[in-house]
């Protein structure tokens, strides 16, 4: 069975800022684990990101749209992976703000 999650995380560093700081810390998540256990695809359309991640005959989806004071990720599981949904939105939620470093981050101006 398929399931989805949407995940909003708040920010104040406008879209462009977001946009920079997710860009890198999906590349640093390809670089040190994604593609070396799976095949990813990631592009940007806008303010809008499409992620999709494929590995032992599963694959998970992923829009993110980067508003300027909050972030909507909506990840979509498709078969086995559907029972891995908490795990994947808390850890989501924490490579997010990680990347976003929001207790690090001047507000914008």
């Amino acid at each position: 069975m398929d399931k989805s999650i949407v995940v909003t995380v708040p920010h104040e560093l406008g879209a462009d800022a977001a946009k920079s700081r997710i860009t890198k810390g999906i590349e640093r998540l390809r670089n040190e684990y994604l593609d070396k256990i799976a095949h990813t695809e990631f592009s940007w359309s806008g303010n809008t990101a499409d992620l999709r991640v494929s590995a032992l005959g599963q694959t998970l989806t992923a829009q993110l749209d980067v508003q300027n004071d909050l972030i909507r990720i909506e990840v979509r599981l498709l078969g086995i992976l559907s029972g891995l949904l908490s795990k994947v939105q808390d850890s989501l939620i924490s490579n997010v703000k990680s990347s976003l470093q929001l207790e690090h981050s001047p507000p914008k101006s």
